[in-house]
């Protein structure tokens, strides 16, 4: 059943070499600060951990994957210290997920928005279903994804960034994601998209661990600046949370 703690949930499930972390939020799996800390930290842990070889990041339900930032912790911020501190959250999961030591697998189900577009991006492969949409809808409330945008710029180039920050409006289908890079397949159902989740996840825990890393570390190069580049990207943002047309454009959208 989903999960209706205020603070999300977060689930490991260690076998065959092949770790699956699940996290859900009763708010379309949004992230509020604790259980964007909790995320980074299961990276930390697994990267750590010689039982594991492939990570599958996944998000609970079969409706949405990923709707970004809490807008309940954001209309709650109140100084740009603050600000920078939530923003900088999102920072450390991509952070975490690129310094992993272990090939991560994106299962996206369904709609990403915002913060989670980053993380599928953060993704060394990501699979998903027909329904797995995206937007960035950053600058319709007065911000914009500057911490997620090295993230998806890698993954997608700086055109798509573009097309999506500046048409937040607009939703781009799931096989636009794909031409594009963010996904590498689409299938048109969950049951489709899990077989070749478990397919890929079960070929890659077989083979020789050392390889695994030395592709990781290839994937990721010329990426060492992102620890110092994604604090001043939150700084940036924890700013414009402040503002009067961020914090009314916040109040409209709030559920």
């Amino acid at each position: 059943m989903p999960t209706n703690r205020n603070n999300g949930s977060l689930f490991t499930k260690i076998e065959n070499r092949i770790a699956t972390v699940e996290f859900g939020h009763p708010a379309s799996n949004s992230f509020p600060s604790e259980l964007l800390s909790r995320l980074a930290t299961e990276f930390n842990k697994l990267s750590a951990n010689d039982k594991v070889s492939i990570i599958i990041l996944k998000s609970e339900g079969e409706k949405a994957f990923c709707a970004g930032a809490s807008f309940d912790e954001l209309l709650a911020i109140t100084n740009a210290e603050e600000g920078q501190k939530f923003f900088e959250g999102f920072g450390n999961v991509i952070n975490a997920m690129r310094k992993c030591r272990k090939l991560i697998i994106g299962r996206v189900q369904g709609k990403t928005v915002g913060g989670g577009v980053g993380l599928v991006a953060a993704c060394d492969y990501a699979i998903a279903t027909e329904a797995a949409a995206v937007k960035l809808s950053e600058l319709t409330i007065g911000i914009g994804p500057f911490v997620i945008a090295p993230a998806v710029e890698r993954k997608m180039g700086v055109a798509s960034l573009a097309e999506l920050t500046l048409a937040g409006t607009e939703w781009k289908n799931a096989y636009w994601a794909k031409e594009r890079g963010l996904y590498a397949k689409v299938f048109e159902t969950i049951p489709e998209m899990d077989k070749e989740v478990d397919i890929l996840s079960a070929n890659l825990a077989s083979y020789n661990p050392e390889a695994l890393l030395d592709m990781k570390r290839i994937l990721w190069e010329n990426t060492n600046h992102w620890d110092s580049l994604l604090v001043e990207r939150a700084k940036t943002s924890g700013k414009l949370v402040l503002s009067h047309e961020t914090k009314n454009a916040l109040k409209k959208f709030r559920k």
